[in-house]
């Protein structure tokens, strides 16, 4: 496994001798925890709660070209270890995210990632373009759950030659941001999009977005959310999640961002071994704000006890039962 650079930014307060930088190809991160989209608003909606420089990074809300309101409430509910959400990707629009949330971001230092989607191709790389050399911008993340309104409404990231096309045409539109691929677990097979995204040119993937679920008002015999279905995240998805995380490390070469239930630094470290290089902290930011900065501190904390010097030590050093296939791979 390459060793790569120490982040020029540094380790948050707390972590002491150890070394939290992880590089993910060409994205450099202090710390592996990564505040996920959807979760944590535009960045300064967290600033009463936590640091935004103790983070090593965050996500922005999905960006669309225009403003979008959103799917009709109720458009959240909990559910057992998890919760159900259908938004319906509401958010400013890119135009007034350049103009009003990222010009507060460029005062904290932490890597900014925008994630971005569409309804067609075409829209992808409108964002894409517009987002492309912007400021204090560090990555794009790509949204691949949309409805692609072109193909009838199947999502994007459900078919491999669509994430290979969006994916280049992506990459071509913003050569000088990053580009993360967000996947769908939606799908029979994840590692084929995942080679699909690499074919396209993506620099590093993250996975897993939330899993298509419904709950049922009982009494009335109708739908809790207006929109029939939503996205579960939480720790229910956890050990589902973890498993596409480690099969996507050992087949395809690329590095990883997992997320999905991570709520501990055990949880981080444990999707760190399998295979992520970083991690994003969703779901638990509804209810503990200071989540993903306590974790970056108990993952220095677990290091130091356990005598790990530098964090990246411990990607992909899951030990596997004999006769499991080696596929050996850097990050």
């Amino acid at each position: 496994m390459k060793t790569p650079r120490r982040g020029a930014q540094g380790a948050p307060r707390g972590a002491g001798a150890v070394d939290l930088s992880v590089t993910l190809g060409p994205l450099r991160l202090k710390n592996p925890v990564v505040a996920a989209s959807g979760t944590f608003g535009y960045g300064t909606e967290f600033l009463p709660y936590l640091r935004l420089s103790d983070l090593g990074g965050f996500v922005t809300k999905g960006l669309s070209l225009k403003p979008r309101r959103g799917n009709a409430p109720p458009r959240t509910c909990e559910t057992p270890a998890g919760m159900l959400n259908a938004i319906g990707l509401a958010n400013v629009g890119v135009e007034a995210f350049l103009d009003e949330k990222l010009p507060a971001l460029r005062r904290h230092d932490t890597v900014v990632i925008a994630n971005v989607f569409g309804e067609t191709q075409d829209e992808y790389v409108a964002v894409a373009r517009r987002l492309n050399g912007a400021p204090g911008l560090h990555a794009i993340e790509l949204n691949l759950s949309c409805p692609n309104t072109d193909k009838g409404g199947i999502a994007f990231g459900v078919s491999p030659p669509v994430v290979r096309q969006v994916v280049a045409a992506v990459r071509r539109a913003a050569p000088g941001l990053p580009l993360i691929v967000k996947l769908t677990p939606n799908i029979t097979d994840i590692a084929v999009a995942a080679r699909a995204a690499r074919e396209g040119g993506a620099d590093i993937l993250s996975l897993v977005n939330t899993f298509l679920g419904m709950a049922v008002d009982l009494k009335a015999r109708r739908p809790v959310l207006d929109n029939l279905a939503g996205g579960l995240s939480g720790p229910a998805i956890k050990p589902l999640a973890l498993y596409m995380v480690q099969r996507v490390y050992r087949e395809v070469d690329l590095p990883i961002m997992g997320m999905g239930g991570i709520s501990t630094a055990q949880d981080a470290l444990e999707f760190m071994v399998a295979g992520s290089a970083a991690v994003q902290v969703g779901t638990v930011n509804f209810f503990d704000p200071k989540a993903s900065v306590r974790i970056v501190r108990e993952i220095a904390a677990w290091c130091r006890k356990e005598g790990v010097r530098a964090v990246r030590e411990i990607i992909g050093a899951l030990r596997l039962p004999p006769g499991a296939p080696p596929a050996p791979r850097a990050v």
